[in-house]
């Protein structure tokens, strides 16, 4: 964390000169500053999903998931990126931005960009379980709403899923090194 500024803020500073500068910026370079925020949330413990909010071609804020550390169940990258951005541009309207993020959001995330009113929300890798973007349902597509965003699934989805499936990978192995508690010792 860079010192003095809020962990998003830092993040988004830490994951822009993590990523060589590109000319072009193309959905793939966005994704790959997602990614750079998914491996902060890597090496915290944390479910590696990272975002970044982006406004006419520039880097407005980056987030990363949070929940277990700050134990706030909607501590998710996609909220981080959007409240630092709303900070930064000061308003809670968000018409003019994308958020570019590692996995398909889920229906709270989507909610909340719904209400931020975002241009376009493109994710990486599709969540079968929980994914709000189209897997499971499409919160951006209802026409019952008053506000409807474009989303595109699949960026650099491969590298977006083996980041997610190694993590959890890791996870069970590591749970089935651990020693097993026997609560009758007899």
């Amino acid at each position: 964390m860079t010192q003095g500024k809020p962990p998003e803020t830092a993040a988004a500073t830490s994951v822009e000169s993590s990523v060589q500068s590109s000319t072009e910026k193309s959905a793939e370079h966005w994704m790959q500053l997602a990614l750079a925020a998914a491996r902060q949330a890597q090496l915290l413990g944390e479910v590696p999903v990272g975002a970044v909010l982006v406004r006419e071609g520039q880097l407005v804020a980056a987030g990363f998931n949070r929940p277990i550390s700050t134990h706030d169940p909607s501590a998710h990258a996609e909220m981080a990126a959007l409240r630092e951005g709303a900070r930064l541009l000061g308003n809670y309207r968000l018409p003019d931005c994308e958020l570019y993020v590692t996995l398909e959001p889920c229906a709270m995330c989507a909610g909340a960009m719904l209400h931020a009113r975002l241009k376009k929300v493109i994710f990486g890798a599709h969540d079968p379980k929980t994914g709000a973007g189209g897997s499971v349902i499409n919160l951006f597509g209802e026409a019952q709403l008053n506000h409807q965003t474009v989303v595109e699934g699949g960026v650099l989805a491969q590298e977006c899923g083996d980041l997610l499936k190694a993590f959890f990978a890791a996870r069970r192995a590591a749970a089935r090194a651990a020693p097993k508690n026997n609560p009758d010792p007899l």
